[in-house]
């Protein structure tokens, strides 16, 4: 659910432009005692190391400089075979989108765990420790991207009231000393209790220009993550595109603009030889469900124009073996310098990633909140009080005040048909699963 930004709460809302109020030693000051939510806060929680610096954001309006978002995309897909681009990639998609950093990290709703896998470089290392330390645990914004579609941008906006979110400790301790005021966050891949995202963080509030590049950029940085999981760094230890395709323990393929195969690895000529999710048909890849190959034609057409070619289409190609197995297939261009020169003896245009699909089985607490249809921060106050007991515990365990989590719960009771915490207990012990909890 996504709220208005109306221009009177916009008023209220702090001045990151301003300085902060700092200590003798240069840090910002800390009020000593407690939080908002009646928690004791301690004064190395908001020492800082120097803010990042603010970046000009570009302009409102349509994107019109295709050059360089050609040149990025390319530069994305180079980084799904050569990770150590990542860090660079980053920093120029946060410039792109008119951000201070991006990164991509996976946090885990459950658990309250997380590791970040690339990022741009530009991040105080003291908060981003500190992140996964403790703020992780009260970041208010972990469920509602965890809820969300794959692949959709979100601003905090989208996910709960702005307001709320600026009361938050989270906001108060963590984001705000770094002048942080809004982020920009695509879900790459989701498990039963986390998600893989990719993040810009802004200095700014998420505005229409912000949302169109992020949005022009998600679709291929979600394809370069999960091709280059694939990988799983294993180009170090290659000397070329096809090296790197031997050694995988997934079927790859190099094709030709005409979808004629030039080479495929040992598991790709077995899943060719046993005929049950792709074949050749007058020695080009097809697939075993006849229906598919137009599709797989339409990737390889696509990835021969170039990165930008393959815009908004479908991330993977679905794929349905004869013995009904589920496979997908993800392409990778290999128009770049740095990709076709890896690829070099090949008449190659593009590389197809295929393996078998995964079975998403969704959580006890997905379940609950699309039966009852509980908003993201309803459902982060319901599993609070299943874990922490009581309003005050709860108030403290995400950030917020007492009367924020009240309200809440009597929301709750209203959709649940309940009328105590203990039943609330119960509701939520009834969903889970004993195979999986």
């Amino acid at each position: 659910m996504a709220f208005s930004l109306r221009s009177d709460r916009l008023a209220a809302r702090p001045d990151l432009t301003a300085p902060v109020a700092r200590d003798g030693m240069g840090a910002p000051a800390q009020t000593q005692g407690t939080s908002a939510a009646g928690c004791r806060v301690g004064t190395a929680l908001e020492r800082n190391r120097g803010a990042p610096a603010i970046r000009k954001c570009p302009a409102e309006g349509p994107v019109r400089d295709e050059e360089q978002l050609s040149a990025l995309i390319g530069e994305i897909y180079d980084a799904a075979i050569e990770p150590a681009r990542w860090a660079g990639v980053l920093a120029r998609t946060a410039d792109f989108v008119g951000g201070a950093s991006a990164a991509l990290y996976y946090k885990d709703a459950a658990t309250k765990h997380g590791n970040v896998y690339y990022e741009c470089g530009r991040s105080d290392p003291h908060y981003k420790r500190l992140y996964f330390e403790n703020y992780i645990k009260i970041d208010p914004t972990s469920v509602g991207l965890w809820f969300r579609d794959v692949g959709t941008p979100l601003g905090v906006a989208d996910i709960l009231d702005v307001d709320e979110f600026y009361a938050s400790r989270f906001y108060q301790e963590w984001a705000r000393p770094q002048r942080w005021a809004d982020a920009m966050s695509v879900a790459l891949n989701k498990t039963a209790t986390g998600a893989t995202l990719f993040t810009v963080f802004r200095h700014h509030m998420v505005d229409a220009s912000a949302r169109q590049r992020m949005g022009l950029l998600a679709p291929h940085v979600r394809r370069a993550a999960l091709i280059g999981r694939a990988i799983e760094h294993k180009t170090a230890e290659a000397e070329t595109l096809a090296d790197t395709l031997d050694g995988l323990g997934g079927a790859m393929f190099l094709v030709d603009a005409d979808a004629r195969i030039v080479h495929a690895n040992a598991l790709g000529e077995v899943m060719l030889r046993e005929g049950f999710v792709l074949r050749t048909a007058a020695g080009k890849l097809a697939a075993a469900d006849g229906r598919t190959t137009h599709a797989l034609i339409e990737a390889v057409t696509a990835a021969k124009g170039g990165d930008a070619a393959l815009g908004r289409r479908g991330i993977a190609v679905p794929l349905t073996g004869r013995d009904g197995e589920r496979y997908v297939a993800h392409t990778l261009p290999l128009t770049s310098a740095a990709r076709h020169g890896a690829g070099a003896g090949y008449a190659a245009v593009a590389a197809l990633f295929v393996r078998k699909a995964e079975l998403r089985t969704r959580s006890a607490a997905e379940v609950i909140a699309r039966t009852f249809s509980l908003t993201p921060t309803e459902l982060r106050v319901l599993l609070a009080i299943v874990e922490a007991g009581g309003v005050p515990e709860t108030a403290c365990a995400l950030g917020v005040g007492q009367a924020t989590v009240k309200t809440h719960l009597h929301r709750l009771f209203g959709k649940t048909a309940t009328r105590r915490q203990a039943e609330l207990v119960k509701l939520v012990a009834a969903f889970s699963n004993p195979l999986v909890n």
